[in-house]
């Protein structure tokens, strides 16, 4: 058996397949984000371990002879994040989140210095963990005079399951302080936020281990002591190595939290202007794009939450059949946005409302939103040298196939949906955890689940799609000055 834990922004998840890649069974421990002012998104790394033992006891007590088969375990989560420790391993301040934006100014600060885009092929995003210790040096020196470590949040886990400091290539990717094409730490970038390597985890691919397991932990588990952990992944990296994207020209959009458009690469192909994201892929001598937008299902969740209706509730009320834009308008920065904008300030609207604008209205308005979103970022990637011609749909948004219809068409090219399965970044860890344990090849692997059907762009509302997205278009430039 092998174990995937996957640290996301609402929950652990724990996630067990046997030698075949047959999912056993899983478990989930929940958490909740902190806003404490406007802009910021922060949590306790305490609490990361408490949902990661909920998530293992809930899989002990229905898979307890399975679990006690574990022999790898791969890693997975939430990117950016800024755990920062002092000398004794000690948690000095909540993490930093990855959609968090109070770090815009130095953002922009270190963007301006040419050195971050050449060796890095982004942007500095305010998401991203560099401004982040730009900002607490700024703001808290205190803490900032304390840092011992900086981990990422899937690596402040690794931490506690081995007591090693350890990163792989994809996580650290999205830090500012990678050089990307040469997969190692930048010792020019870390000096230009005052740091240096000492306080960085070592690096490992990963599909390589990076840790075992303490003999505390496997005891309390029932699982054997001292097996390895890979080096795993950031979640969209882990999701696309449950998804079997690791070859060139292959891609998926994730509908989650955020939204994503990842196309695999086989070489490295910087192009930080298009506000693309460049990163390693968890594979070795594999890199990845990806598009980047920051409320995709947040979107939905939110117009939810203010009316009353559940997000399943609102979908159905718009039945089966694409219906033709109606002339509302949503621009879904409601944190602000990432590709193409790169806009921290940035703040989302309606636009097109009249009497007659339902609640369904809205509703459409929003997954329409989202979709031209995507196709924001299909134009990106293009720009950056990658064409897709069809992807395929992951993440709790792609239970709508209406949703799915509205990307297609937005997008015009076929969505794919994966046969029944979790082909998720749990998933994606647990294989990255065989292949630490057994040596095995990564492309034997990280195949891709079978087609369970495909979603068709709709050819009569191709053009009422393209026209509406002119108008998304040429909405962020003109509501930019009132809102930003």
């Amino acid at each position: 058996m092998y174990l995937g834990l996957d640290l996301g922004t609402s929950g652990v998840k724990a996630l067990l397949i046997d030698a075949g890649q047959t999912v056993v069974g899983s478990g989930h421990g929940s958490l909740d984000v902190s806003r404490p002012h406007p802009g910021w998104s922060e949590q306790d790394p305490t609490h990361w371990i408490q949902a990661c033992e909920t998530a293992i006891a809930e899989l002990k007590a229905s898979h307890p002879r399975q679990l006690a088969s574990v022999k790898g375990i791969g890693l997975s989560g939430q990117m950016h994040g800024a755990t920062l420790l002092d000398a004794a391993d000690k948690v000095l301040r909540p993490c930093i989140l990855w959609n968090d934006t109070r770090s815009h100014t130095e953002a922009a600060a270190l963007d301006a210095d040419p050195r971050f885009r050449k060796l890095t092929g982004n942007i500095v995003f305010p998401g991203f963990t560099a401004p982040k210790l730009a900002w607490v040096k700024n703001n808290q020196p205190g803490v900032f005079a304390k840092v011992a470590k900086v981990l990422l949040p899937k690596d402040f886990l690794r931490l506690w399951l081995t007591g090693e400091h350890m990163s792989e290539m994809s996580d650290s990717a999205g830090t500012s302080w990678l050089d990307v094409g040469k997969r190692r730490w930048s010792l020019e970038l870390l000096a230009a936020t005052s740091l240096d390597e000492r306080q960085m985890p070592a690096l490992v691919e990963g599909t390589a281990p990076a840790g075992l397991l303490r003999a505390e932990l496997a005891s309390k588990w029932g699982i054997q002591s001292a097996i390895p952990i890979a080096g795993g992944a950031g979640d969209n990296a882990a999701s696309a190595c449950g998804m079997g994207t690791v070859g060139a020209g292959h891609a998926f959009v994730s509908l989650g939290t955020s939204g994503v458009l990842f196309a695999a690469n086989a070489s490295y192909l910087p192009n930080p202007a298009s506000a693309v994201h460049t990163f390693c892929h968890a594979l070795p001598d594999t890199w990845h794009q990806m598009g980047v937008i920051l409320s995709a299902t947040d979107s939905l969740n939110w117009l939810s939450e203010i009316s009353g209706k559940s997000a399943g509730e609102l979908t159905a009320e718009l039945g089966e059949k694409l219906k033709a834009p109606t002339g509302v308008s949503f621009l879904p920065y409601l944190s602000g946005e990432r590709t193409p904008h790169n806009d921290s300030a940035i703040r989302g609207s309606f636009t097109g409302l009249a009497h007659e604008s339902s609640r369904a209205v809205l509703t459409q308005a929003v997954l329409e939103g989202v979709g031209f979103a995507f196709r924001d970022s299909l134009e990106a990637l293009k720009k950056a040298g990658t064409t897709l011609t069809r992807v395929t749909a992951i993440g709790g948004g792609s239970r709508s196939r209406y949703w799915l219809k509205a990307i297609a068409t937005a997008l015009q090219v076929p969505v794919d949906i994966p046969a029944d399965g979790d082909f998720g970044a749990a998933f994606g860890a647990a294989r990255l955890g065989l292949i630490a344990a057994t040596g095995a090849d990564p492309l034997a692997v990280c195949t891709a689940p079978a087609t369970d059907t495909t979603v068709e762009p709709d050819a009569a509302l191709i053009g009422a799609y393209a026209d509406a997205y002119h108008r998304y278009r040429a909405l962020y430039p003109a509501i930019r000055g009132a809102t930003a």
